[in-house]
């Protein structure tokens, strides 16, 4: 049985609901982002003792294939911005639709009705998120950000992040830094 788990974004997250189930006494044959396996079917019990617990942790367990979806494709575009690995030709709907047979277009409608925000919006404001976390931290130029993060030039990523954040990434550095949002609640100012 694949349970689906919304607002997994990280691995301090899989911890948590990995916590949740040995709470319940249940044994995963594996956990990732969003999903977890389990051997077998659970009653209706486990499952109403299980969407509590995790609910009290901050996760929801998810029932309909639409969110379940949705879930996948952002745990998805999470994952590929936090590996730091995106070239300048990535496209967004090869690498979406390579993952999840569907037809974009469809995807991209239903996200961003679901949502309130578009499939690409979304995907930017997950990279500044990371642009962010490396400024903070001071681990890389912006040159390098830029081109870890499939920019074209640090001045393309340098007014989008303004455009995003209001400020400068340098003015963010120097100002802000330390001030990040959750990557499961970012949204549209």
């Amino acid at each position: 049985m694949i349970l689906y788990i919304k607002n997994m974004v990280c691995r301090r997250c899989i911890l948590s609901v990995a916590q949740v189930l040995e709470k319940n006494g249940l044994a995963a044959l594996q956990i990732s982002l969003g999903e977890v396996s389990l051997p077998g079917v659970l009653s209706t019990d486990q499952v109403t003792s299980l969407r509590a617990d995790l609910e009290a942790v901050g996760f929801e367990l998810l029932d309909d294939q639409r969110g379940q979806l949705l879930e996948k494709v952002k745990t998805l575009l999470i994952e590929k911005v936090q590996s730091g690995e995106l070239p300048e030709e990535f496209s967004l709907v090869k690498y979406i639709t390579q993952a999840i047979p569907r037809d974009y277009s469809a995807v991209s409608k239903l996200f961003s009705e679901v949502e309130g925000l578009s499939l690409e919006k979304y995907f930017i404001l997950q990279k500044i998120e990371k642009v962010k976390e490396w400024l903070a931290y001071n681990e890389l130029s912006l040159a390098e950000i830029a081109y870890r993060l499939g920019y074209s030039s640090p001045a393309y990523l340098s007014n989008q992040f303004k455009k995003i954040t209001g400020l400068t990434p340098s003015a963010f550095k120097t100002n802000h830094a330390g001030r990040r949002q959750a990557l499961d609640e970012l949204n549209i100012q």
